[in-house]
Formats: structure tokens, C-alpha cells, sequence
């Protein structure tokens, strides 16, 4: 394979379209709407039936966003606002505690049962009250999302401390919260507009750069404040997958400023490393985590493969394809789509698995729990249609 024709993308987006709408949405709407209590019900099994009726706060604010994002750049169905709203209003009612933080587990009528240090509740809720708030003018709203993202820099730079996790003995700074983070501002900028979030983009981007460690040639999860490699077994784990999902960030606020070539260059870089660090050449597919320097991984289900990271790696070699032509990256697309269709998609009930071996076996059969819900598969198919409709449009 050399690059894609043009009839080969008008096949590719009409999959990614058809796939999000009678596939993927099909398995959760109308089933997983709360009638009772609001917010959505998304622990499933792979029929769709009800593992558990908790609530995880990060997949009310992550479907409300999907939701809200339909609405607003496919259709204006009434059933999309309506079941973007529900999640909105779940979340307002019981998902903040009285310090003003957000919980992380709630349980169906919404009494809390678990908070964590960090504020990636916040971050999904700030991204789903700026889509909701566009797609129902609601002023009110936008500006509660405006205020939240505001409160989350806080939380970053230490004006509102947070329970420490470490001592300070080993000082470090990572890549989730600037990689998140950026995302959300952009989601923030390109809904309702703020100033502030659009000010803080290039600070997110430092953040992730520093990350970068050309020596070893890959992104770490974290490194010491002066950027170097902190020489431990948790420090020098890097996750693939998640670098990835940062580089299409990058290519992003790239194509957003109109073709940044710096931001380009970093990027590409960025997607090139990890896909030498997760790529796997025996069985294919992105593995979970890596050690750039060759030894051991601590965590004991490094190898396998989640669904997560294959949908990062679609969105991210299409990405790059459409803004260089490069037909490295149209290989590259082709096997982790044809990989990750092939193992993770359940053509009887729809939806895909959510984590497999290494070798291809399914280690489970569910589709929702605490940390998989309608996100990171129905972000990955309309990003990747409305990418190639887009490039299509542009005579390519």
C-alpha cells in the first residue's frame, strides 16, 4: 500500500459515519438514559444488559460532551440535546461536593461513594457543560464551564492545593494533566470562547513537550522539573497510548492555527516515537505500557491490548496523513484499523470489547465499567469522519 485514493477515504468515512451512528450509538441510546434519577446508566455487559447501576462521574460528563458534540456539529436532533442534558443536570445536582470539587464514583440516585486527588471529573464536566451550553445557548452554563476550567488551572498550579499523592522527596511533573487539559481548553474556545482558556494553550503544550526525551526517543509519563528521566521502575513507564492521544492534540491545535509547522514537527514526532514504542510487531496492536530503556515493566498487565489506545492511533495516522501526505502514516492507519476492527468490534451486540491479551484473546466481555463508557469510540469515529469529509471537501 502506498497512500489512500480518494475513493479509498470516501469508503473510510462512510464506515467511521455508519459505525458511529448504527453501531456504537445504537448499543447505549435509548437503554442507557436514567429515566428514573437522570445521568446515564453505562456499566454493561456485552448484551447491553446492567452490570451495576453506579455512576461513574467521568462517563456522565464524557457522553453528555459526545452527545453535545453531535448536536452541535452533525444534526440537531432533539434526542441528542435531550440525552446531553441529562447528564448535565445529574451533574450539577450530585456531582460536586460542598469544597467545590467533583466526586469520582456516584452511586444511581446520586449519593457520593467515592472522590480521588486529581480533577479529571472536573476536566469532563467543563468539556460537557461547554458543548451543552452552545447547543442550548445557555449563557449561564458556558460561563459555570468557563469558571470550572479556571478552577482546574487552580487546582495545576497549587493556589488551591490538593491531597498530595507523593511526599516531596522525588519531585516530578507529568504529561495527563497538560494533555487533558488542552483538549478541554480547545473544546472550551470552540464552543462558547474564552480568553483564558485560549491563553493557557501554549503553557499545555510546554507541558507536554517537555515530556518528549529524544535520547530514548519516546514521551514519558512524567519526568523530573528539569525534563530528565527519573531512573525508577514506575517513573520510566511510559503508556503509549496515551503519548498518542497527546500528538493528535498537537496535530490539532496545528491544523487550528492554520498549519503551525512547529506544532506539526512536534506532533509527528511525538506519534513517531510512541508508535515504535507501542507497536506491536509480533501480534499487532498498541500495547498498554512500555520501559523505553528495554528493561522489566512493573505492572503485570503491560502487554495487553485495551481499546483505548487503538482509537487514539486511528484518530492520530489519519490525522497525520491528512496533513502530509506522508504514506508512512496511511500504512500505519491502515494496519491499527484493520487490527483494532478486527479484534475489538462484537458484530453480534455492536460496540467493541474493551481489553484483550496480547495475542488477540478477549480477557473480558463488558463494555462499561468505571473506565470504559461511549467516549474514546464514538470521539474516534465522528473525529475520523468529519476529518476525511473535511479533506475530502478540500479536493483531495
Amino acid at each position: 500500500m502506498s497512500s489512500y485514493t480518494r475513493e479509498q477515504l470516501t469508503g473510510l468515512r462512510d464506515f467511521y459515519r455508519d459505525s458511529l451512528l448504527d453501531d456504537t450509538l445504537r448499543f447505549w441510546l435509548p437503554r442507557s438514559i436514567d429515566t428514573e434519577h437522570g445521568g446515564y446508566l453505562l456499566m454493561r455487559d456485552r448484551d447491553g444488559s446492567l452490570l451495576d447501576d453506579d455512576k461513574s462521574v467521568w462517563f456522565q460528563g464524557r457522553f453528555s460532551s459526545i452527545l453535545g458534540g453531535l448536536y452541535n456539529t452533525v444534526e440537531a436532533r432533539p434526542d441528542w440535546l435531550d440525552g446531553a442534558g441529562t447528564g448535565i443536570d445529574f451533574l450539577r445536582q450530585h456531582g460536586f461536593d460542598d469544597d467545590g470539587r467533583m466526586f469520582f464514583l456516584l452511586t444511581r440516585d446520586g449519593r457520593p461513594l467515592r472522590k480521588r486527588r486529581y480533577f479529571f471529573s472536573e476536566a469532563f464536566a467543563c468539556a460537557a457543560f461547554a458543548q451543552y451550553a452552545k447547543a442550548s445557548n445557555d449563557d449561564a452554563l458556558a460561563q459555570e464551564a468557563r469558571d470550572l476550567f479556571r478552577r482546574c488551572t487552580e487546582y495545576a498550579d497549587g493556589t488551591r492545593p490538593l491531597p498530595p499523592k507523593f511526599t516531596a522527596e522525588r519531585p516530578a511533573k507529568g504529561l495527563g494533566v497538560p494533555m487533558i487539559f488542552l483538549n478541554v481548553a480547545q473544546q472550551l474556545c470552540d464552543t462558547v470562547g474564552d480568553d483564558f482558556a485560549a491563553s493557557k494553550i501554549d503553557d499545555f503544550i510546554s507541558g507536554i513537550e517537555g515530556c518528549v526525551h529524544d535520547e530514548l526517543q519516546c514521551v514519558l509519563e512524567c519526568t523530573a522539573p528539569d525534563g530528565s528521566l527519573i531512573d525508577h521502575l514506575q517513573e520510566r513507564t511510559i503508556t503509549p497510548g496515551h503519548a498518542i492521544e497527546g500528538a493528535w492534540f498537537i496535530l490539532h491545535e496545528a491544523q487550528r492555527r492554520g498549519g503551525d509547522e512547529k506544532l506539526l514537527r512536534l506532533g509527528l514526532k511525538m506519534l513517531d516515537y510512541s508508535w515504535l514504542q507501542g507497536w506491536d510487531e509480533e501480534h499487532g496492536g498498541i500495547i498498554y505500557f512500555r520501559d523505553p530503556t528495554g528493561k522489566p515493566v512493573m505492572e503485570y498487565w503491560h502487554d495487553m491490548k485495551f481499546w483505548w489506545p487503538q482509537c487514539e492511533a486511528i484518530i492520530a495516522t489519519l490525522l497525520a496523513y491528512t496533513m502530509t501526505g506522508d504514506e508512512k502514516y496511511a500504512r500505519w492507519h491502515k494496519m491499527v484499523h484493520d487490527y483494532a476492527h478486527k479484534h475489538f468490534h462484537d458484530q453480534e451486540h455492536g460496540e467493541w470489547f474493551g481489553y484483550l491479551h496480547r495475542d488477540g484473546r478477549r480477557s473480558s466481555d463488558m463494555k462499561g465499567n468505571h473506565f470504559k463508557g461511549p467516549f474514546h469510540l464514538p470521539r474516534m469515529q465522528l473525529y475520523c469522519w468529519q476529518l476525511i469529509e473535511k479533506h475530502l471537501a478540500n479536493g483531495h
